[in-house]
């Protein structure tokens, strides 16, 4: 199935379905406790990343080469966070929030609502809204009184995260399920002309390219971690005024240096637009519009660097009316209908690993490296489009395991498992689970807390 799986998404974009020579994926679903093929999914698209890193390579050297991909790692790589650990007393990134709200919780007409914890400014609003303290029995006593569509509604205005639960076929009718069901799972669209960008010489696929990584949290950075598997120079770009999950960034940060640039303040914009001008990948994971409102949106860094790349990751597209609202993981499985089949009569329930988020990423980098390579043959600049819903509803579109797995255990997942000396400690962690018979994938640097590199190439 992941072979199918595969196929298809090369006919998304364009691409012939590889053959067996090229490629191999070993196991299949079921893995995880799910009928959703989640493992099979990532596998495809780890190997499609892989792909496109050997097709990169064939550009450079003339030569092929074979890829591989384990269905068993690519399932545990959707839950990379939760297998890493300091094995030598360094200081743990572990995150424990003062009081855990996100989950479903039942309405007033007999429908569910996911409230969303997210970070302290939305989690203010939400309480504010509710009007209610940071209880999750008083967040659900205020919940029940509400119907989901209206609070749905009330959050959205509030600039809050929280959604209504839909099934998929409620997702497919609404307006930006329908917006969303004419787009590929990922985009890759030349935008303009400039001048082609062959790949100079180097040792690895993306060897020499530079690419500027404003993400947080999973989906986007593990876009920028997979080109750094492959070879790219990676700045993770953070703000010091932005709050951060630990856990995730020790697991996103591998192969990246990681700076701080304040955009609240000139010398910080001019930074940031002078690592532009010297970048051929420009990631960002904000809400639609919110760069752009600082000078930093597509058209502007085109101006400024033709021949750029411009990837853009959010949670429910980039067309539609909610473009502009945030969301994370859970927001994407509660509307497109995954959570509340998961859960089945029992009510809704999340999948067991965070399969839109990661393999979000997946997809990210697969577009990426596509425009890259078109860029070397033919010019131009591009924008990559992928979100989380978008991968949702991919997900969801595929058929369903007749079982459910029994999950990973220990074992299963050891083989994958690698040693880094990092500032945090001896860290044990998932190292890249693709394998290319030329150029294994790999991370040169070790993960590193935020802020540890300048702002420079």
């Amino acid at each position: 199935m992941a072979r199918a799986i595969l196929a298809a998404l090369h006919a998304s974009l364009g691409l012939a379905a590889p053959s067996s020579d090229e490629v191999e994926i070993a196991g299949a679903d079921p893995i995880l406790a799910t009928r959703f093929r989640v493992g099979d999914a990532a596998a495809a698209a780890l190997a499609a990343t892989a792909l496109a890193a050997a097709e990169i390579w064939r550009l450079r050297s003339g030569r092929r080469q074979h890829v591989r991909v384990d269905a068993l790692g690519a399932a545990a790589s959707l839950l990379g966070f939760a297998y890493q650990r300091i094995e030598d007393g360094g200081v743990n990134a572990a995150w424990e929030p003062a009081r855990q709200l996100t989950g479903f919780y039942p309405t007033r007409d007999g429908q569910w609502s996911l409230l969303h914890q997210s970070f302290p400014d939305t989690q203010a609003k939400a309480l504010a809204l509710l009007g209610c303290s940071d209880d999750k029995e008083a967040v659900a006593a205020k919940i029940a009184g509400w119907d989901a569509q209206a609070l749905e509604d009330a959050i959205a205005e509030r600039g809050c995260c929280g959604a209504r639960v839909r099934s998929a076929a409620e997702w497919a009718s609404h307006p930006q399920g329908r917006a969303l069901a004419q787009r590929p799972v990922v985009e890759v669209v030349r935008v303009s002309d400039s001048a082609p960008e062959p790949f100079a010489p180097g040792a690895r696929p993306l060897s020499g390219v530079r690419a500027l990584d404003l993400t947080r949290v999973l989906a986007g950075p593990t876009c920028g971690r997979t080109l750094a598997a492959h070879g790219a120079d990676v700045l993770r770009i953070g703000s010091p005024h932005l709050p951060s999950v630990p856990p995730f960034v020790m697991d996103t940060s591998h192969g990246k240096r990681s700076a701080f640039v304040d955009l609240k303040e000139s010398q910080g914009v001019e930074r940031l637009r002078a690592l532009v001008r010297g970048a051929d990948v420009f990631t960002q994971g904000y809400r639609s519009g919110a760069l752009a409102r600082l000078g930093f949106g597509p058209d502007e860094l085109f101006r400024l660097r033709p021949g750029l790349v411009y990837v853009a990751i959010n949670c429910y597209g980039h067309e539609g009316p909610w473009v502009e609202r945030p969301g994370w993981e859970q927001l994407a499985q509660t509307v497109t209908g995954i959570a509340l089949e998961q859960g089945g009569a029992a009510g809704p329930r999340l999948l067991p690993a965070a399969a839109t988020d990661y393999n979000t990423g997946y997809l990210a980098a697969l577009g990426t490296m596509i425009a890259l390579a078109r860029r070397a043959r033919e010019g131009g600049s591009y924008l990559v489009r992928a979100s989380l819903s978008q991968t949702g509803m991919w997900l969801e579109r595929m058929s369903r395991s007749e079982s459910l797995g029994a999950g990973l255990s220990a074992e299963q997942v050891g083989p994958f498992l690698t040693r880094s000396d990092t500032p945090f400690g001896k860290l044990s962690h998932l190292g890249p689970i693709v394998e290319l018979s030329e150029t294994p994938a790999r991370w040169a640097l070790p993960t590193v807390p935020l802020g540890t590199h300048p702002a420079e190439w």
